[in-house]
């Protein structure tokens, strides 16, 4: 079952997360973050772009979100997007299911573009995007260091919307009226 995640999905979510920001370079991040900032980080993206988990048998599985872009008032309809999905559900299809939700969504939203940036090389994650429609767009060579060594992120876009001439500006999750989900 996909769903909206909530701040009580905080910790499974960081259950997910923390490992591969410990033990990979998937993540240019150095330190998981704590159970009170991954609540507050589910609380703030709520707000205005949607953040989903797949749930099976009553446990977090995997999730995925959108966030800004950039700040700039111009790029108000582009989003970063992100996905994970726990290491026993991989290779289920878990993955595209939460990407086709998110970015299903993100148009009815209003979205034009969604980003994701890569951390490379990373195979599995290079053919889940390219599978629900991302193409690479760019390479930023020796970017982050992390565990010992440079290391590049791909781009990646995904068009979602269909580039309408002045564009209203995109609507909250909550402004998709209840029972969106069940519709994609």
């Amino acid at each position: 079952m996909i769903r909206f995640a909530r701040v009580e999905d905080a910790q499974a979510i960081l259950d997910i997360y923390a490992p591969v920001v410990r033990d990979t370079i998937i993540s240019f991040e150095i330190e998981p973050p704590t159970p009170d900032e991954m609540r507050e980080r589910v609380r703030k993206t709520l707000a205005t772009h949607p953040w989903l988990v797949y749930e099976h048998n009553g446990r977090v599985a995997g999730y995925a979100y959108a966030s800004r872009h950039r700040d700039r008032l111009a790029y108000q309809w582009s989003v970063d997007v992100a996905c994970y999905v726990h290491p026993r559900f991989r290779a289920q299809g878990i993955g595209k299911r939460l990407y086709r939700a998110l970015l299903a969504l993100l148009k009815r939203q209003g979205f034009q573009c969604a980003y994701a940036g890569i951390a490379l090389p990373n195979d599995a994650s290079v053919g889940l995007h390219e599978s629900v429609g991302f193409r690479r767009i760019a390479t930023y060579h020796e970017v982050g260091y992390k565990q010992g060594a440079w290391r590049d992120t791909g781009w990646w876009e995904c068009r979602v919307g269909d580039a309408p001439p002045n564009p209203a500006p995109p609507l909250p999750p909550q402004g998709l009226g209840a029972g969106i989900l069940d519709d994609l």
